[in-house]
């Protein structure tokens, strides 16, 4: 009977169970102010012509054409007298011109001022990012978690994490 009676304690009796359990909290900000940064190219001055059945006016004419500048200035365009060459003939033309850009003096072009970019330099291509300004940009977490984040000025960013894990093992 008491072969019989601890088998039945055994069976019904609850089994121990071992498990690892494990919790993590993690929290982080990341407060980013970005720079001031101004990239520019200088374009050159450039003059295309093309045409059929056309001429200079006269033997003291031209086509268009570049005069070189002078104290830095851009290049500047002569456009020329035309004339059709052939009356009562089909003809055409075309003609294009870019004016490039002057040469700054050295030391102008851009001022950056409380990390913005207050001016640029006038060029043919300049991409420009204005500069970071804090102002009020912060970030707080708490330990119960709680999370407060708070936009600054001009290129900046604020990003906050809370994470719970929760692993058994």
């Amino acid at each position: 009977m008491w072969k019989l009676l601890s088998f039945l304690i055994l069976i019904f009796s609850p089994l121990s169970v071992r498990a690892d359990l494990i919790h993590r909290l993690s929290t982080s900000t990341s407060l980013n102010v970005g720079g001031a940064s101004t990239t520019s190219e200088r374009i050159g001055s450039t003059y295309s012509v093309s045409g059929s059945n056309i001429k200079v006016a006269s033997a003291d004419d031209h086509f268009g054409k570049i005069l070189a500048p002078s104290n830095n200035a851009a290049a500047t365009l002569d456009p020329g007298t035309y004339d059709i060459n052939t009356a009562g003939s089909s003809f055409s033309f075309s003609e294009s011109f870019i004016a490039g850009d002057a040469v700054n003096p050295i030391g102008t072009g851009v001022d950056v001022t409380s990390g913005v970019v207050a001016d640029m330099p006038a060029f043919g291509n300049t991409t420009t990012q204005s500069g970071g300004v804090a102002g009020s940009l912060a970030g707080t977490i708490l330990s119960s978690g709680v999370m407060t984040l708070t936009a600054g000025g001009a290129n900046t960013s604020a990003v906050g994490q809370f994470v719970s894990e929760i692993t058994v093992k």
